[in-house]
């Protein structure tokens, strides 16, 4: 099965979830960012793949607008060169537009993530041939106020409703691409990777997720990543 494929079926589940107070606005970029989103799958996701780098969910200023995991726009732009049309979640926060490729605010987390990649490997084809990066959940969740709220934060059965289709996603996922090692961007995602691949035989490990609000991030994500990379998961890395 293509990733395409599974992303759409994804996208067809997740919009048939409904989620209570204080979750107010629901963005699903797989759908108002399907043009963008299914460009990077084709272009980069054509397993296999050694390596399926796995985050938490779409960031307000990344995925949220360009589709991409972790796609801060300058960079989706201009270094895997991906630009093109973006809809309107319904409803729209005003406080939190989607403005698509033209978006002035930078995603960290993406800036950090794929800054390295760019100055690790070079070109996205030179990374792409041996990584994959995806997100177990593809939606945003948020608050009257704007505050983003992850998944974890949930109500029981939402989360766990939340979780059977973001599994079986991902299980499908890992069959098309067939890694070798799956990377959790933090530790939500090699929890979640452990449940839902649990006994098929997949080696799982995690990486310090690239998030401003970590101070560890904060102190030297690059550095700490590759260490991780390198000493923990014997990841072999270009010079």
């Amino acid at each position: 099965m293509s990733l395409t494929t599974i992303s759409r079926d994804l996208s067809a589940a997740v919009s048939k979830l409904r989620f209570s107070d204080p979750v107010a606005y629901i963005y699903n970029p797989l759908d108002y960012a399907r043009e963008p989103h299914e460009t990077y799958l084709a272009r980069f996701g054509t397993g296999p793949r050694e390596i399926l780098m796995l985050g938490m969910n779409p960031g307000p200023f990344g995925m949220a607008q360009t589709g991409v995991p972790f796609g801060d726009v300058g960079i989706v732009r201009d270094w895997m060169g991906i630009e093109s049309e973006v809809g309107k979640p319904d409803p729209e926060h005003p406080k939190r537009p989607v403005q698509g490729f033209d978006c002035p605010r930078s995603e960290v987390s993406g800036t950090r993530l794929w800054g390295w990649a760019r100055e690790r490997f070079g070109s996205p084809e030179a990374f792409f041939a041996r990584f994959f990066v995806a997100n177990y959940c593809p939606l945003v969740f948020m608050e009257d106020s704007g505050r983003n709220r992850t998944p974890d934060k949930l109500p029981a059965a939402e989360r766990e409703a939340l979780y059977a289709v973001c599994d079986d996603a991902l299980r499908k996922t890992a069959e098309a691409l067939q890694p070798q090692l799956i990377i959790g961007i933090g530790a939500f995602a090699k929890q979640r990777a452990q449940a839902a691949l649990s006994g098929l035989g997949y080696e799982i490990g995690s990486v310090l997720h690239p998030s401003p609000a970590s101070p560890a991030a904060n102190r030297g994500w690059t550095e700490a990543v590759e260490r991780q990379l390198r000493d923990d998961l014997s990841v072999a890395l270009p010079d």
